[in-house]
This record gives structure tokens, C-alpha cells and sequence, in this order.
């Protein structure tokens, strides 16, 4: 019952349309229990959807097994049909199969044809809008319940059932349930992601395409304890182990959650990122593998580790002892290079195929350009782009923003200049590289001298910058502090800077990790990458310092909120400060001004770096400086019950205080 057909006519729809997906609930199990019944019970359950449909002119234009797919030019009518089907389905006697219930969903907005079909993201919508409801529900998405209230019938309402993140991780879809006085109004809650423990990070884009990747790394988690989604940077690994997480997420009793590695530089800290994601302190006397592995040994979930190829073989060595010890926690990774761990099992990503990628290039381009529409005019020269970008999502993304700016043919002659400049490159590169690296040379050439420059200089962050950030640090010489938040702004534009909304409301910044090699190399040819880790690192000491004096007066949510995200650009600070070209005296009042920091989130790494900074001897510490350390070095030893080193730290920095007259401290 798996065939597709499609209904053909002179009457499709376009444009601006209403979609209505309709499927039985449970039928699997009415077909085994008996097969002569149900296939007398789905002719007429056919029947009466397919007249419904069309009394209120709409078109079949797809059925899959019991699930009909119609389109309508108009949302009433949509819901007229809807209402229709439900009101004959239940005036039916369906009793020889136990009953048939029917669940329905509605959406509008464009789409794309192809082939007798529709494809695109609101064809993705509305699949995922139907597959949270219950058999016998009407569900609406907002768009399609603005168009079709003000046409209801009498004793017709619209129930607002509040925001739900659907399957697609865009934003929350507000979902509206159709209500009768003649059928059943009241279902148990909607099955969408909100329903089910996880961390899965919302999305800005749809999910385009990668029906066959999703369907066969799904069934490779369903059946293995750990799988790797391996290939180049940039092809997509990370938007489908999101996808494909969503979808999976009610096989895990205990949730799915996704631990990203990206920002971490240091392999060691990847039991803390599992940590953190799963929301775990950390014991001052178990080391945190010990932690994570005592917490997951009598849970069932799914971990996504993503971005692993740089911490490989500490991710690797992690994910074994994970594997080993928690019969029910499986993992699904993303990487450039396989783990190799026994059991592993490893999916190598493919390009997206052209007319996956063709609808990709379309929906971003929509994105950037609302006049933007893919015609028979335009389709060859889309398809000429993605075929010479090789079918890489990024690379797809990067230049559908771009025609705002360019025409499709200019674009494409961009594109023609790049790639004769890599023709006589490496043979032992891989090509998607090679392409890659040609898309970004090519994004980096169309921005101004300003924006290059602000662009490179971006990459000395690590996990992320606010806009005071960027400002703090990259203003300076050819760039006005002025000028940051418009060329903020422009990089964003360009799909080159990435941003995300934080719990406080606060619109947070990053690079994706390819970008920031990219630009960090451009750093270098400008000679700044010195003076720019100083700034950074100045930059947030002063950040630490503000946060430390307002720690006992700020809410611990509030205090927290300021703090959390920039535990990487910290480390980045300390990183530098204490390296072969930094300066250990920034390191030191850094270090110290993070005791609070330390203390909430990381009292094993503070003591670390506490010991660091008293390396060179106290001499080469102001006492100022000193005091809060050993204040800092209290604090944790404490925390560590060490009591006999706390009380000595503790002395020794009330001593120094006094000496220099700090009441506070």
C-alpha cells in the first residue's frame, strides 16, 4: 500500500495555496488484525475524501497508501473539505475494523511543481503540522487559520492550541484545531517536540530535501549503537543529525540531546560538553567522564556529538566508554573522519542530488529575495550553479543569498572565474574542498575592503560575540566603532556570520567553523591576528571583572546568562595570555576575576589556571591581583574539600587585602 499515484488535471493550483494531508491513525494494525475488512473500510474511506476534495474544488494530487494529499486554490475551502470528510467519515459505520480515524492538517503558502507534484517548505510544513495530531483532529497551522476564520460556518470554531515546535526545528509553528458541535473535539496533546525531553537547537531554515539520507541513517540509528555521518565541511552533516534526532525523538524514552564540540579547543573538555548539554555539575572529586557515565548507565537517549573531527580522539575515546557502560544511550556523530570505534557505524554524506539541490538554492534564495520565484526561464542556469558547487549545502547557501545582489547569469560567471583559478591545484585535495574553498575566496572578494577586514578579524572568537563584543574588539584603525554594527549586519546578510536569539533575548553571533578557518588565515596575511587575540583577550577580562564585581547582586539566572556563553572566549583569553606571544599579566587578572565562573561552571579547570598564574612566582603578581587569586584558589579548594588549603589561601588573601586596604575583599 506503499505506491504513490498523482491525479492529474488541468485545474492544479499555484501560487499561493492551501495544503490539506490526511491519514488514518493505526492503521498497520487494523491491516494485520484483518486484511478482506480493512480493504473494504479504505474503498470508502477513499471515497469520501475524494468527495469531499473535490465538492469544494480541490485537487488529489498525491496518495500513499491511506494518506491523501489534496491542494486548494482558496484556505475555506480547504477547511470546508475537511469538515466535509470528517462530519461523512464519522456518519460512517466502520465497526467490521474497529472504527476509522481520520487525522488532517492544513497549511498555506508556496510551493514548488515538479513532476505532477509539489515540493518544497510548505509541502515539509504540513507533513510535519499532521504528524502531531490524533486520529479524528483538524489541525490548522496560523497562516491557514488567518485566511479561513472569517469564512466559518456557524457552529464552526477555531481552537487555539499555542505554539508547538514541529519535526522541521524552524520556529514554533501557533497551531489552531478545528471544532464542531457534531465531532469530537477533545485528543490527548499534540505529539510535537515540546511533549518530549531534548536540547535540539531551533533552526533558522527549513529542512530541505535529504528524504533518502534521512530515512537511511534514521534506520542505521534504529539498528546500531553509534553511527557517524562522515564527509567534507559544509555538505550538510550537521542540519541532518538535527533532522534526523527530531524525528527519532519518541523512540528515546529519556530524550535526545545534541552536544556541540565546535567551540571546544581542548579535547579534554569534552566530558564537560557532554555534561553540559545533559545538564550535569561537576563533582569536585569524581572526574566528569565518571559523572556522565554514572548518569547514563540506567537512561535510554540519544546523544548527537557534532563537530568532532578536531577533539577525534578524545570524542572517540568517549564515545566507547559511552557505548560500553549504557546499554540503552546510543549516539549518533558528526565528523570529517569516521571515529573508528568498535561498532561503529559509518554514513558517508553525499552532495545533494541536483534537483535537491535546485530546491535548496530556491528556498534560500526566496529567503533573501522575496521577488526570487525558480521559472522554466531560470531552472537551467540554477542548475548549472549547484552542478559546478557540487551539490554542497553551504556552498548552495552562500550563493542563493547573494542574488539580491547579482543576477543569476552574473552568478554564474562569478562562479566560472573561481573555479579556473583551482583547476591546476592539488590532485590529492579533495574536490568538495577545492569547491568550498573557491565559494568562500569568491563570497570574501565581493565584500568591500571594511568588511574583509572586520570579517577576519571575527575569527578570534571562539563560541560565539555579542554586538558590544565585536565592537570592543574589532573596532579600531580602518573601522569606526560606529561602522561595527553595520557591517555586523552586512556579514549576516551574506550568510558569512551566523545568529541565534539566547533565553534573555539577546541576538548572539558566530562563524561557522569553516568560515572562521577561512577568515583566520586572512587574519594572518593581514598581520593583525597578534594585536587582535590582545584586544580579545583585554576585552574580556574587562567582561570578567564586571561580571565578578556584580556576582553577589545579580540573580543567579540573570548572572548566569551573561556568563555561560563566553566560557570558550575565556579560555580562548587564557589560552593566549599565557602563551609563547602573550601577556601573562592579562592572563593573570583574567584568571582571577573568573572565580565565579570557575566556581559555577568549571572548579577543576579555575584551580588550573589559578596555578598557572603563580607559575613565574608571587613577585611578578600585583597584589591586587594576588589577593583575588588566592581568594579564587580558597573558594575552590573549598568547593574541593580541601579544607587545610582553603584556610591557607584564605588567610593568605585576607593578609594581602588588608595590606592594601581592600575592605571589600
Amino acid at each position: 500500500m506503499q505506491d504513490a499515484t498523482a491525479v492529474r488535471g488541468s485545474q492544479r493550483p499555484t501560487g499561493t495555496i492551501t495544503f490539506l494531508f490526511t491519514d488514518i491513525e493505526g492503521s498497520t494494525e487494523r491491516w494485520e488484525r484483518d486484511r478482506a475488512a480493512m480493504q473494504v473500510a479504505l474503498r470508502r474511506h477513499d471515497a469520501i475524501l475524494r468527495a469531499a476534495i473535490e465538492s469544494a474544488d480541490g485537487f488529489v494530487f498525491k496518495t500513499i497508501g491511506d494518506a491523501f494529499c489534496a491542494v486548494f486554490e482558496r484556505a475555506p475551502a480547504g477547511v470546508a473539505a475537511a469538515l466535509h470528510a470528517q462530519r461523512e467519515l464519522a456518519a460512517e459505520d466502520f465497526s467490521a475494523v474497529d472504527g476509522i480515524r481520520v487525522r488532517m492538517a492544513l497549511h498555506t503558502g508556496i510551493a514548488d511543481e515538479r513532476d505532477d507534484d509539489y515540493y518544497g517548505p510548505t509541502v515539509n510544513r504540513v507533513a510535519r503540522l499532521l504528524s502531531i495530531g490524533h486520529g479524528g483532529q483538524v489541525l490548522l497551522s496560523r497562516a491557514t487559520a488567518d485566511l479561513a476564520k472569517a469564512a466559518l460556518p456557524d457552529g464552526v470554531t477555531l481552537r487555539d492550541m499555542g505554539l508547538h515546535r514541529l519535526k522541521d526545528l524552524v520556529e514554533a509553528e501557533l497551531v489552531h484545531q478545528l471544532c464542531a458541535d457534531d465531532l469530537r473535539s477533545e485528543f490527548p496533546a499534540l505529539r510535537s517536540l515540546d511533549s518530549h525531553p531534548h536540547n535540539l537547537p531551533q533552526q533558522a531554515t527549513s529542512f530541505v530535501g535529504r528524504e533518502t539520507e534521512l530515512a537511511e541513517v534514521a534506520a542505521l540509528v534504529r539498528e546500531h549503537r553509534i553511527v557517524t555521518l562522515a564527509g567534507t565541511g559544509g555538505v550538510g552533516k550537521t542540519r541532518l543529525s538535527l533532522q534526523v534526532a527530531s524525528e527519532e525523538l519518541e523512540r528515546f524514552r529519556d530524550g535526545v540531546w545534541f552536544v556541540a564540540f565546535a567551540p571546544a579547543q581542548d579535547g579534554g573538555l569534552v566530558p564537560a560538553r557532554i555534561a553540559a548539554a545533559l545538564g550535569l555539575h561537576e563533582s569536585p572529586t569524581v572526574p566528569m567522564i565518571e559523572t556522565v557515565l554514572g548518569y547514563l548507565k540506567t537512561r535510554a537517549l540519544l546523544l548527537v556529538f557534532d563537530n568532532c573531527e578536531h577533539l577525534v580522539g578524545e570524542a572517540a575515546e568517549a564515545a566507547a566508554r559511552i557505548v560500553e557502560s549504557c546499554p540503552n544511550v546510543k549516539i549518533l556523530a558528526t565528523s570529517r573522519e569516521p571515529l573508528r570505534v568498535p561498532g561503529e557505524q559509518v554514513y558517508r554524506m553525499p552532495s545533494l542530488p541536483l534537483p535537491e539541490a535546485v530546491a535548496l538554492f530556491a528556498d534560500r534564495a526566496r529567503a533573501a529575495d522575496a521577488r526570487f520565484s525558480l521559472t522554466d526561464a531560470n531552472a537551467g542556469v540554477v542548475g548549472e550553479i549547484c552542478r559546478r558547487l557540487d551539490g554542497i549545502a553551504l556552498a548552495i547557501e552562500l550563493a542563493a543569498a547573494r542574488v539580491r545582489a547579482l543576477s543569476l547569469n552574473v552568478l554564474q560567471q562569478k562562479l566560472d572565474e573561481r573555479f579556473r583559478v583551482l583547476t591546476g591545484g592539488s590532485r590529492t585535495a579533495l574536490p568538495r574542498q577545492q569547491t568550498l574553498r573557491a565559494l568562500i575566496d569568491w563570497s570574501y572578494d565581493l565584500l568591500g575592503e571594511a568588511e574583509r577586514a572586520f570579517f577576519a578579524r571575527l575569527s578570534v572568537f571562539a563560541g560565539g560575540f555579542t554586538l558590544e563584543l565585536a565592537t570592543a574588539v574589532c573596532a579600531g584603525g580602518s573601522i569606526d566603532e560606529l561602522e561595527v554594527m553595520d557591517l555586523l549586519a552586512s556579514l549576516v546578510e551574506k550568510s558569512l556570520v551566523q545568529t541565534e536569539t539566547l533565553d534573555d533575548g539577546e541576538t548572539r553571533y558566530h562563524l561557522l567553523e569553516s568560515m572562521r578557518d577561512y577568515a583566520r588565515e586572512k587574519l594572518a596575511q593581514f598581520g593583525e591576528a597578534e594585536s587582535l587575540a590582545r584586544a580579545h583577550a583585554i576585552a574580556f577580562a574587562d567582561l570578567a571583572a564586571r561580571l565578578d564585581d556584580s556576582w553577589d547582586t545579580t540573580p543567579d539566572k540573570e548572572w548566569g546568562l551573561q556568563a555561560e556563553p563566553e566560557i570558550e572566549n575565556w579560555r580562548a583569553a587564557l589560552r593566549w595570555a599565557f602563551g609563547e606571544n602573550g601577556d601573562a599579566s592579562i592572563g593573570r587578572q583574567l584568571a582571577a576575576s573568573l572565580r565565579p565562573v570557575w566556581f559555577r561552571m568549571a572548579p577543576s579547570e579555575g584551580r588550573q589556571w589559578i596555578r598557572k598564574s603563580l607559575e613565574d612566582g608571587e613577585a611578578e603578581v600585583p597584589k591586587k591581583v594576588l589577593a583575588q587569586l588566592r581568594l579564587g584558589e580558597a573558594h575552590l579548594s573549598m568547593l574541593a574539600m580541601e579544607y587545610g588549603a582553603a584556610c591557607s589561601a584564605a588567610n593568605e588573601a585576607t593578609a594581602l587585602f588588608s595590606e592594601i586596604y581592600d575592605e571589600h575583599g
